[in-house]
């Protein structure tokens, strides 16, 4: 057993020096990959091919969300991704209780859990965490094979499509969600936040914040919260997490690099209230986004949108404007291509296949190769 412990000491070492060259690899972002772990369709021998990635993001889904995720459990995964030349760049997400975002009394054991989490992770050399505070539905869409003209299919939102039967039912699941209730459970829960105000959520998050952020500074872990997405109320759940309001309220939560941002192009990009490159710069400039997610959406009317190709020309969100300005701010955190389209015919997880987030990763790199170099 001594022994063993000793090893695993080494194995910690190790990659706490890895992580060190890892981010002193070259100027630039760290373009990483969401892996769900053994069970994703797509490989860690799939991802490494990509040229220039360099990072893998993931969690442990298998873990109930307010439990504390062991040392073992973290080192498993730690050590399937670097046993394939990878690193883990961002944990995504350490999934927050629903008590602590409904404010009940059980939440101080959830909070206690998390903050052991964060000591286990960093043990492991684990330096950005990200998390969401959306009530009970994590991010939502109406369709996960929306046709599109070119044969590809895409996930898709509006809000007049929204399938509140299907939600309360249990009926409708996407990836990364972390929620795990019956039917009853689910319908007693939104009757509970339908009648929460956002200022109750706000107060719930402040908790949150107020308890977490300290134990990540001391541990030298970043968090990064993602918006809501989409960014406005669904089902009648308060969202608080939208636009930059909403944000700077949140860093003002606890003035601290420690309390960061993802910031999501997908999510943020899909209300026109957001203009996207001047929050990247505002908030870039404060030194508090740790984490960002790339990816187009094409707004096709008041609260609805669908996920385009990443390209500029194929959405409403200018890629290269947002990456010129994550050069400019000399952005040199994890970044991944978030969802993609399924094209080629590909199956598994709706907008987390191989071959358009490939795409989209090679196309970054792209832009930011033309941007240094211009």
């Amino acid at each position: 057993m001594p022994a063993k412990r000793s090893n695993v000491g080494e194995k910690r070492r190790a990659t706490t020096a890895s992580r060190r060259n890892l981010g002193n690899r070259g100027e630039g972002m760290q373009l990483s990959f969401r892996w769900y772990g053994p069970n994703d369709p797509v490989t860690l021998e799939n991802i490494r091919q990509i040229p220039g990635m360099r990072g893998i993001v993931t969690s442990l889904h298998d873990i109930a969300p307010g439990e504390v995720w062991s040392e073992e459990a973290i080192e498993g995964r730690a050590l399937m991704v670097q046993n394939q030349g990878l690193e883990i760049t961002v944990i995504e997400s350490v999934p927050v209780h629903e008590d602590i975002k409904m404010g009940k009394s059980s939440r101080e054991r959830y909070v206690e859990n998390y903050q052991e989490t964060l000591r286990n992770l960093a043990k492991h050399g684990i330096q950005t965490v990200c998390y969401n505070f959306m009530p009970l539905f994590d991010w939502l869409r109406t369709s996960l094979t929306l046709r599109l003209p070119d044969g590809s299919t895409t996930l898709a939102y509006d809000d007049a499509m929204v399938d509140e039967e299907a939600l309360l039912g249990g009926r409708l699941r996407l990836p990364a969600w972390d929620l795990d209730a019956d039917k009853d459970k689910l319908r007693e829960m939104h009757a509970y936040y339908r009648s929460m105000s956002e200022d109750a959520l706000w107060e719930n998050l402040g908790y949150f914040v107020e308890r977490v952020m300290p134990v990540a500074k001391e541990l030298g872990i970043k968090m990064t919260i993602h918006p809501d997405d989409p960014p406005w109320s669904v089902v009648g759940i308060p969202r608080i997490i939208k636009n930059r309001n909403d944000l700077l309220r949140l860093l003002s939560l606890y003035d601290d690099e420690a309390n960061g941002i993802c910031f999501c192009s997908g999510s943020l990009g899909s209300s026109d209230e957001n203009d996207l490159p001047e929050m990247m710069r505002e908030f870039g400039t404060m030194g508090r986004i740790h984490f960002v997610h790339l990816r187009n959406v094409l707004r096709t009317g008041h609260h609805s949108f669908y996920e385009s190709g990443h390209l500029s020309e194929n959405g409403s969100v200018d890629m290269y404007e947002l990456m010129k300005v994550m050069h400019q701010l000399g952005y040199q955190g994890p970044m991944r291509p978030d969802h993609g389209r399924m094209v080629w015919g590909e199956t598994g997880n709706p907008g987390y296949g191989l071959f358009d987030r490939a795409l989209g990763a090679t196309y970054f790199n792209g832009l930011w190769e033309a941007i240094s170099k211009a």
